[in-house]
């Protein structure tokens, strides 16, 4: 319930500066929320129905191992997509078919129930979602992730409020450090060019995944959690300059010397 609460805030301050920025797609987000906020709502209904019967921490650990799995198959996919392949196959503009439309209200329902029931998994697996169904520009993953995240985590920590889930004191501390993050993260955003986004999505996918399986209980060391998207962010940041500089020199300018007539 606190993890929701602080979430909404940070999600709204992110949501806003995008939304003024362009970086959001509406139809989307909103049909995202369609299924996303009823999802939240059952989920925080059901939370204790589900815990007597799957065993309480239990039940917990095995929707983490879920979402985990699925956040460090997508980060494969991404990485290997934006480090491995030239050209990635992405929209310029997103016109929601029915099918699309449909998809994102399933997509919402299940994603918001299970961030009702774990606080796991709302931008990153919306996210999963944004990349490969909607193939959307990293920029506008970003955008619309966070616009979305910002509706469903208030109706999510809303709700865990109204049910005494809520530690108000701790998320107004962690919120001091992490509002001015939020703000100087959205601002460089949009700034950095769509070669280094798409690493750094499948770079943050990664770690998510990996802490989200030691939180289930799987033995992985820290070091592992911090070290692998760090070697994995070293070699994307290799791979960047020397297709920089493998570019510039196929695109400098040849000299030829003109002989002036006498």
């Amino acid at each position: 319930g606190t993890d929701l609460i602080y979430g909404a805030v940070t999600k709204t301050v992110g949501g806003w500066r995008h939304f003024r920025m362009g970086t959001v797609h509406m139809g989307t987000s909103l049909w995202l929320a369609v299924g996303s906020v009823p999802g939240a709502i059952m989920g925080v209904i059901a939370l204790d129905g589900l815990r007597s019967a799957y065993g309480g921490k239990g039940f917990d650990s095995l929707v983490l191992v879920l979402v985990a799995a699925a956040l460090i198959v997508t980060a494969t996919a991404v990485l290997i997509r934006s480090l491995l392949m030239r050209r990635v196959a992405e929209r310029e503009r997103v016109e929601l078919s029915r099918a699309d439309r449909l998809a994102a209200v399933i997509t919402g329902l299940v994603i918001g129930f299970v961030l009702a029931v774990t606080s796991a998994g709302s931008g990153s697996l919306i996210a999963v979602v944004l990349i490969l169904w909607f193939q959307m520009k990293p920029r506008q993953v970003v955008g619309t992730d966070v616009f979305h995240a910002a509706i469903l985590l208030w109706v999510a920590g809303l709700a865990h409020l109204f049910d005494g889930n809520v530690n108000l004191s701790l998320a107004g501390n962690i919120l001091v450090g992490s509002l001015p993050g939020v703000w100087i993260g959205t601002h460089y955003s949009r700034r950095l060019p769509d070669d280094a986004l798409r690493p750094i999505l499948g770079i943050v996918l990664l770690a998510s995944g990996l802490a989200l399986l030691s939180k289930a209980g799987a033995s992985i060391s820290p070091v592992i959690i911090i070290g692998a998207p760090l070697t994995v962010a070293a070699l994307a940041f290799a791979l960047h300059r020397t297709r920089a500089g493998r570019a510039a020199r196929e695109h400098a300018p040849v000299l030829v010397a003109v002989r002036e007539p006498s």
